[in-house]
């Protein structure tokens, strides 16, 4: 089953912004971020600026972290996972 984040009838579409959250959620650095995604760090900037959008291997690789993040013992890092599954990932992914 392929990852997609929601469509038009979302109310976040940003994926900038998405991804930029969740790198400050996990409080890495561009560089090693990218580094935990495998990809390049001009990779993680363009995402972060709109510029281009990550692949949907990339996105599965979000997902994953952001369900990971789900079982933190840091009951904010839980919660905002929650909220950012909920708010860019279709339901039924």
């Amino acid at each position: 089953m392929a990852t997609s984040l929601r469509t038009s009838t979302a109310p976040c579409t940003d994926t900038g912004l998405f991804v930029r959250q969740l790198r400050q959620l996990v409080n890495l650095t561009q560089a090693q971020f990218a580094e935990k995604l495998g990809v390049s760090i001009p990779t993680v900037a363009r995402w972060e600026n709109g510029k281009a959008q990550p692949s949907p291997l990339a996105l599965m690789q979000l997902k994953t972290l952001l369900n990971e993040l789900k079982a933190s013992p840091h009951r904010l890092q839980r919660n905002c996972a929650q909220a950012l599954l909920a708010g860019y990932f279709e339901a039924n992914d």
